[in-house]
Protein backbone atom coordinates (compact mmCIF):
# COMPACT_ATOMS: atom_id res chain seq x y z
CA UNK A 1 0.00 0.00 0.00
CA UNK A 2 2.85 2.17 0.73
CA UNK A 3 3.92 2.19 -2.91
CA UNK A 4 0.69 3.69 -4.47
CA UNK A 5 0.77 6.44 -1.58
CA UNK A 6 4.27 7.11 -2.89
CA UNK A 7 3.08 7.08 -6.38
CA UNK A 8 0.36 9.12 -5.95
CA UNK A 9 2.63 11.91 -3.81
CA UNK A 10 5.54 11.43 -6.85
CA UNK A 11 3.34 12.71 -9.12
CA UNK A 12 1.76 15.41 -7.45
CA UNK A 13 5.25 16.43 -7.19
CA UNK A 14 5.53 15.85 -10.88
CA UNK A 15 2.33 18.10 -11.56
CA UNK A 16 3.48 21.02 -9.20
CA UNK A 17 6.93 21.32 -10.57
CA UNK A 18 4.86 21.83 -14.31
CA UNK A 19 2.60 24.47 -12.33
CA UNK A 20 5.41 25.83 -10.61
CA UNK A 21 6.81 26.24 -14.21
CA UNK A 22 4.65 28.10 -15.62
CA UNK A 23 3.21 30.38 -12.72
CA UNK A 24 5.51 30.89 -10.05
CA UNK A 25 8.81 30.10 -11.05
CA UNK A 26 9.99 29.67 -7.26
CA UNK A 27 13.39 28.02 -7.03
CA UNK A 28 13.07 26.13 -4.47
CA UNK A 29 9.50 24.39 -5.99
CA UNK A 30 11.60 23.81 -9.34
CA UNK A 31 13.20 20.99 -7.03
CA UNK A 32 9.39 18.84 -7.39
CA UNK A 33 10.50 16.85 -10.02
CA UNK A 34 14.26 15.63 -9.26
CA UNK A 35 12.83 15.12 -5.66
CA UNK A 36 9.79 12.98 -7.29
CA UNK A 37 12.05 11.46 -9.84
CA UNK A 38 14.57 9.94 -6.49
CA UNK A 39 11.24 9.22 -4.58
CA UNK A 40 10.37 7.08 -7.43
CA UNK A 41 13.60 5.18 -8.29
CA UNK A 42 13.57 4.74 -3.95
CA UNK A 43 10.69 3.20 -3.71
CA UNK A 44 11.27 1.19 -7.28
CA UNK A 45 14.50 -0.34 -5.66
CA UNK A 46 13.27 -1.04 -2.04
CA UNK A 47 10.64 -2.75 -3.78
CA UNK A 48 13.24 -4.94 -6.08
CA UNK A 49 15.35 -5.54 -2.90
CA UNK A 50 12.67 -6.80 -0.99
CA UNK A 51 11.29 -9.04 -3.75
CA UNK A 52 14.79 -10.51 -3.95
CA UNK A 53 15.23 -11.07 -0.34
CA UNK A 54 12.11 -13.16 -0.45
CA UNK A 55 13.73 -15.07 -2.91
CA UNK A 56 10.44 -14.65 -5.43
CA UNK A 57 12.70 -15.15 -8.66
CA UNK A 58 12.72 -17.94 -11.48
CA UNK A 59 14.68 -18.91 -14.52
CA UNK A 60 12.69 -16.32 -16.44
CA UNK A 61 14.10 -13.30 -13.89
CA UNK A 62 17.22 -12.46 -16.09
CA UNK A 63 15.05 -13.19 -18.85
CA UNK A 64 13.06 -9.52 -18.53
CA UNK A 65 15.36 -7.90 -16.48
CA UNK A 66 18.05 -7.14 -19.40
CA UNK A 67 15.01 -5.54 -21.55
CA UNK A 68 14.09 -4.26 -18.16
CA UNK A 69 17.48 -2.23 -17.69
CA UNK A 70 17.38 -1.61 -21.49
CA UNK A 71 14.08 0.20 -21.10
CA UNK A 72 15.51 2.26 -17.79
CA UNK A 73 18.29 3.03 -20.38
CA UNK A 74 15.92 4.67 -22.92
CA UNK A 75 13.80 6.09 -20.06
CA UNK A 76 16.98 7.98 -18.80
CA UNK A 77 18.07 9.26 -22.34
CA UNK A 78 15.03 10.65 -23.41
CA UNK A 79 14.28 12.36 -19.94
CA UNK A 80 17.89 14.14 -19.93
CA UNK A 81 19.93 13.51 -22.95
CA UNK A 82 17.83 13.55 -26.18
CA UNK A 83 16.77 17.12 -25.93
CA UNK A 84 19.70 19.60 -27.02
CA UNK A 85 19.94 22.24 -24.84
CA UNK A 86 20.52 24.94 -27.49
CA UNK A 87 17.34 23.83 -29.75
CA UNK A 88 15.07 23.00 -26.54
CA UNK A 89 15.65 25.43 -23.95
CA UNK A 90 16.10 28.98 -25.76
CA UNK A 91 13.72 31.07 -26.50
CA UNK A 92 11.66 32.36 -28.85
CA UNK A 93 11.32 36.32 -29.85
CA UNK A 94 7.83 36.08 -27.61
CA UNK A 95 9.48 34.92 -24.89
CA UNK A 96 8.37 31.28 -25.19
CA UNK A 97 10.75 28.55 -26.17
CA UNK A 98 10.32 26.07 -28.94
CA UNK A 99 9.64 22.48 -29.38
CA UNK A 100 12.34 19.84 -30.08
CA UNK A 101 10.83 17.42 -32.52
CA UNK A 102 13.76 15.63 -33.96
CA UNK A 103 15.39 12.20 -33.12
CA UNK A 104 13.45 10.72 -29.79
CA UNK A 105 10.80 13.32 -30.23
CA UNK A 106 10.13 12.63 -33.94
CA UNK A 107 8.77 9.29 -32.39
CA UNK A 108 6.13 10.40 -30.08
CA UNK A 109 5.18 13.78 -28.62
CA UNK A 110 6.33 11.50 -24.74
CA UNK A 111 8.27 8.73 -25.45
CA UNK A 112 9.27 8.73 -22.15
CA UNK A 113 6.14 7.09 -21.32
CA UNK A 114 6.80 4.30 -24.08
CA UNK A 115 10.00 3.46 -21.86
CA UNK A 116 8.39 4.13 -18.34
CA UNK A 117 5.72 1.50 -19.10
CA UNK A 118 8.13 -1.17 -20.64
CA UNK A 119 10.30 -0.74 -17.80
CA UNK A 120 8.04 -1.30 -15.37
CA UNK A 121 6.27 -4.67 -17.19
CA UNK A 122 9.57 -5.83 -17.79
CA UNK A 123 10.61 -5.49 -14.04
CA UNK A 124 7.30 -6.86 -12.93
CA UNK A 125 7.80 -9.79 -15.39
CA UNK A 126 10.76 -10.37 -14.05
CA UNK A 127 9.77 -10.74 -10.29
CA UNK A 128 6.55 -12.54 -11.22
CA UNK A 129 4.20 -12.60 -8.90
CA UNK A 130 5.33 -10.19 -6.75
CA UNK A 131 3.57 -6.61 -6.56
CA UNK A 132 6.12 -5.06 -8.99
CA UNK A 133 3.84 -5.52 -11.82
CA UNK A 134 0.70 -4.24 -10.06
CA UNK A 135 2.58 -1.09 -8.76
CA UNK A 136 4.22 -0.37 -11.78
CA UNK A 137 1.32 -0.78 -13.97
CA UNK A 138 -0.34 1.67 -11.22
CA UNK A 139 2.79 4.15 -11.78
CA UNK A 140 1.85 4.02 -15.39
CA UNK A 141 -1.98 4.81 -14.94
CA UNK A 142 -0.13 7.95 -13.28
CA UNK A 143 2.23 8.98 -15.74
CA UNK A 144 -0.65 8.75 -18.59
CA UNK A 145 -2.72 11.40 -16.74
CA UNK A 146 0.52 13.48 -15.98
CA UNK A 147 1.35 13.91 -19.73
CA UNK A 148 -2.46 14.61 -20.44
CA UNK A 149 -2.18 17.44 -18.03
CA UNK A 150 1.19 18.46 -19.99
CA UNK A 151 -0.32 17.77 -23.29
CA UNK A 152 -3.53 20.19 -22.14
CA UNK A 153 -1.67 22.28 -20.21
CA UNK A 154 2.06 22.65 -19.16
CA UNK A 155 3.56 22.64 -23.04
CA UNK A 156 0.95 25.17 -24.65
CA UNK A 157 2.15 27.68 -21.64
CA UNK A 158 5.85 27.01 -22.14
CA UNK A 159 6.04 25.71 -25.74
CA UNK A 160 5.45 28.71 -28.90
CA UNK A 161 4.41 25.93 -31.49
CA UNK A 162 3.14 23.24 -29.28
CA UNK A 163 -0.20 23.42 -31.12
CA UNK A 164 1.85 22.68 -34.66
CA UNK A 165 3.76 19.78 -33.06
CA UNK A 166 0.71 18.06 -31.90
CA UNK A 167 -0.43 18.20 -35.43
CA UNK A 168 2.43 16.66 -36.53
CA UNK A 169 3.13 14.13 -34.30
CA UNK A 170 1.71 11.30 -32.71
CA UNK A 171 0.63 11.87 -29.08
CA UNK A 172 1.62 8.67 -27.55
CA UNK A 173 1.51 5.83 -30.40
CA UNK A 174 3.77 5.97 -32.95
CA UNK A 175 2.78 5.73 -36.58
CA UNK A 176 5.01 4.19 -39.80
CA UNK A 177 5.93 7.99 -40.47
CA UNK A 178 6.67 9.54 -36.81
CA UNK A 179 9.36 5.75 -36.74
CA UNK A 180 10.90 7.40 -40.29
CA UNK A 181 11.21 10.88 -39.29
CA UNK A 182 12.69 9.59 -35.21
CA UNK A 183 15.11 8.06 -37.70
CA UNK A 184 15.84 10.37 -40.25
CA UNK A 185 16.25 13.20 -37.72
CA UNK A 186 18.39 11.18 -34.79
CA UNK A 187 21.75 12.81 -33.74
Amino acid sequence: MIYYAIGFLVFGMYILYDVNSVLWNHRVLHASFLGGSVLLAGATVWQTVEVMRSGTTGWYTWLFLVPAVFFLALLIYTLFFALPFEATYLQSDSGKAVVYDCGMYALCRHPGVLWFFLFYLCLGAAFYPSGILRTGLFYSVLNVGYIVFQDCWTFPHIFEDYGRYKETTPFLIPGRSSVLKMIRTWK
